[in-house]
């Protein structure tokens, strides 16, 4: 089970045609993580139309694939390395809306 707490991330984009040992590779060589480490690493395709979550349960490997229909995946910027969700960001992400706008400060006016 996906628990959204556990949610990373991986912010450069994939080819979509790779398969569990290109994002397990990617996620030793770019995130210094371990693929067993409880955690879904979350990948995106070059046009933010498809998500790849990566999640090693302990006894074998998830691969889901996310497709949206129209618009695209709101993701951070390139460079920023991993990134982590909590699940409330996790639910706005995963239906395509700018959840990186839920913890915006508010703009205050000047005179």
């Amino acid at each position: 089970m996906i628990r959204p707490e556990q949610v990373w991330l991986a912010v450069e984009p994939i080819d979509g045609r790779w398969g569990v040992d290109q994002l397990t590779r990617r996620v030793i060589d770019h995130h210094a993580g371990s693929p067993a480490d409880g955690r879904v690493y979350v990948f995106c395709n070059r046009a933010r139309t498809r998500l790849k979550l990566l999640h090693w349960d302990g006894t074998g490997v998830w691969l889901a694939q996310r497709r949206l229909h129209q618009g695209r995946f709101v993701w951070p910027q390139a460079g920023a390395g991993a990134v982590e969700l909590d699940a409330e960001q996790w639910r706005w992400l995963i239906t395509g809306v700018d959840w990186q706008r839920l913890r915006a400060s508010p703009q205050h006016w000047q005179l």
